[in-house]
């Protein structure tokens, strides 16, 4: 098996230096199912822009993805298709002007979307789109106005209690609902058939319940009343306020925090303001939305982000790990390129967190002032052999450390993006994925992977407060089976890897009863080829949910978190590496089966490089400890 081994580790790290691109970065795609394909064909139509060649090969790549019964899915095994993808994709296909009703594709189409519930019951962002282009009607009451923006930092609920990501979207929806803005055209498609009540077009309340936000928005009603200043000028500087809070976020490709959502909504809101559909402002948020287009399997792709600085640090960090020398130009391009990356603008986190200087890595390619804790983590391992020897990654390194050092959240755990942003309040607010979309909690596979860091790289002892205190949190948040949940993977296996390997590495002892009890259940759900294979319907059920089959990526966490807590190879570690040699080649569905989760049904992600990166990792760690 050693021969197998060297030879797939070799194959591998070959791909790797094949597929890098010429900045040094690796910019395998980030995708996210046809959301954001749509979208872009609804924005080019409503702006009215004349880009034929874009629209038509989304069209087409839409068309791709639909399934035999006229839907569209998240995941492979989503068990009906998912209404709001399906909405979106038969209003783009429709307003693209290259389908019509009476197509096939669309026929199938609109029954799937009445059988499934109709436009009334598709996803809060779903209705907000058709609200704002004008298929139906902006809600009589949104629950958050926009003289939010002023509560003060001192109020006990305010616009930074927000995680970043709901804050960058919720600003944006806030103007467009004051305005109830809504922008249509000419070739504006009429989608009253695709609802199943009598009265089309109501969106009254997106079906919040009424009696859960009530309170909530006395609250909010209150907090404006100690706003000094008459209503008309309170909301006046309201709307300046959010005007200007997004216009101080553009990135320097035009995006609105690199994230495609925000930039989208920042357009629209920035009409409902005044501006003008050829506004420098609007074009370049345009251009940058169009800079994110990748290639996958023969198609153009509207990435929701890009993944640049993700898939760099990781690659290069495993390619040292298995033996490619940090003095390999390979290794100098990359690693220069993360240097080029580093931070160096103030951005939201220090509201919470004002004693720390930037320092930090985000993840996209355009990413100056959103930082996170697992790119940091990632450049830092990536850069590690060559702090001793350059002054400059010194330096880098310094200030990554200390950045790192002043995320950790005051339960012990690591948080995403900012710091101490976790008011459970916002879990129960009436927006569909609140505890996702608003709050950036303590997470399994932060705080696991932020401690291996620190076990491997740094010379932390396991008494550090920093240390006892990331690793208290870890057992405290153990599920009742012996797994942790994963926030921004699928999802226990990710989180349990996660936990595993940063317990183990500050010094816990294997034989410890929560690394056993892990343990175990990782040889419970070991499937009978050998590897491991998790659904993400587990995010949306809150429990392990199987996915019938094994992948990739899925057997390389479970594999690695089993290799790093053994002395020797066991059956279930064997099995595992037969899995990742025997699958290596494969093409199936499994392998572009979303790995990483945006936010609970809403949308998930398949990262193109996870196939290489982790089981390159676990086969390396496997054959340094074992053979």
């Amino acid at each position: 098996m050693k021969e197998n081994i060297e030879k797939e580790i070799a194959r591998i790290v070959q791909t790797l230096k094949k597929d890098q691109t010429s900045d040094g970065s690796w910019d395998y795609a980030f995708e996210t199912g046809i959301s954001t394909d749509a979208y872009m064909i609804i924005l080019l139509r409503t702006l009215e822009m004349e880009e034929e060649e874009l629209i038509e090969a989304l069209v087409q790549r839409i068309l791709s993805k639909q399934e035999k019964d006229g839907s569209w899915k998240l995941f492979y095994d989503e068990k009906t298709g998912n209404l709001s993808a399906t909405v979106e994709a038969y209003y783009a296909l429709l307003y693209s002007g290259y389908l019509h009703e009476g197509n096939k594709e669309m026929q199938a189409a609109r029954r799937i979307i009445l059988s499934l519930g109709g436009l009334e019951n598709v996803h809060m962002f779903t209705k907000i789109m058709l609200a704002l282009t004008g298929q139906s009607k902006w809600p009589r009451f949104f629950p958050i106005p926009v003289e939010f923006i002023l509560f003060p930092l001192a109020f006990p609920i305010n616009l930074f209690d927000f995680s970043v990501y709901g804050r960058v979207n919720i600003v944006p929806i806030m103007i467009l609902a004051d305005k109830k803005y809504q922008k249509t055209t000419n070739r504006s498609p009429d989608l009253s058939n695709l609802y199943r009540s009598s009265v089309t077009g109501e969106n009254d309340d997106f079906n919040w319940n009424r009696g859960e936000w009530r309170s909530f928005l006395s609250f909010l009603q209150k907090g404006i009343h100690h706003i000094v200043g008459l209503p008309a000028y309170i909301h006046s500087v309201s709307m300046q306020q959010a005007e200007k809070y997004m216009l101080d976020r553009i990135e320097p490709d035009g995006t609105l925090y690199s994230y495609f959502s925000s930039t989208f909504l920042m357009i629209f809101s920035l009409l409902s303001l005044g501006y003008q559909k050829n506004d420098p402002v609007i074009i370049r948020a345009v251009n940058g939305l169009k800079s994110m287009e990748s290639q996958v399997d023969g198609h153009i792709h509207m990435q929701y982000t890009t993944a640049n600085v993700w898939n760099t640090t990781l690659i290069s960090y495993v390619m040292q790990d298995a033996g490619v020398s940090w003095q390999d130009p390979v290794i100098q391009k990359a690693n220069n390129y993360l240097l080029t990356r580093q931070h160096h603008r103030y951005g939201d986190w220090m509201v919470h967190n004002p004693y720390s200087l930037p320092g930090g890595w985000g993840f996209s390619h355009v990413n100056t002032m959103n930082p996170d804790v697992d790119d940091t983590t990632a450049a830092l391992r990536s850069i590690a052999e060559l702090v001793h020897n350059d002054s400059v990654y010194q330096q880098a390194w310094d200030r990554g450390i200390n950045w790192l050092f002043s995320m950790q959240n005051n339960d012990g755990g690591w948080p995403a993006f900012e710091k101490n942003v976790d008011k459970t309040i916002l879990h129960h607010l009436p927006i569909e994925g609140a505890a996702f979309l608003l709050t950036d909690p303590s997470t399994a596979d932060l705080t696991g992977r932020t401690l291996e860091f620190f076990g491997n790289f740094t010379n932390l002892s396991k008494n550090h407060p920093v240390i006892k205190n990331g690793v208290n949190w870890l057992v405290d948040h153990q599920e009742k089976d012996g797994s942790w949940y994963g926030r921004w993977g699928i999802c226990y296996l990710y989180g349990t890897w996660a936990a595993i390997t940063g317990m183990v590495s500050v010094g816990v002892s294997p034989q410890n009863t929560s690394i056993q009890r892990a343990l175990k259940w990782l040889g419970d759900i070991q499937n009978s080829d050998g590897g491991w294979g998790e659904s993400c319907k587990s995010d949306i059920n809150q429990e392990y949910t199987p996915l019938g089959a094994s992948t990739l990526t899925h057997t390389s966490w479970a594999l690695d978190a089993l290799i790093k807590a053994s002395d020797q190879p066991t059956p279930e570690i064997n099995a595992g590496v037969k899995f990742l040699l025997a699958s290596s080649k494969k093409n199936d569905w499994t392998i572009s089966y979303p790995k990483g989760q945006g936010m609970a049904g809403g949308f998930y992600i398949h990262y193109h490089s996870y196939r290489y990166i982790f089981p390159l990792l676990a086969l390396n760690h496997y054959k340094k400890k074992f053979l």
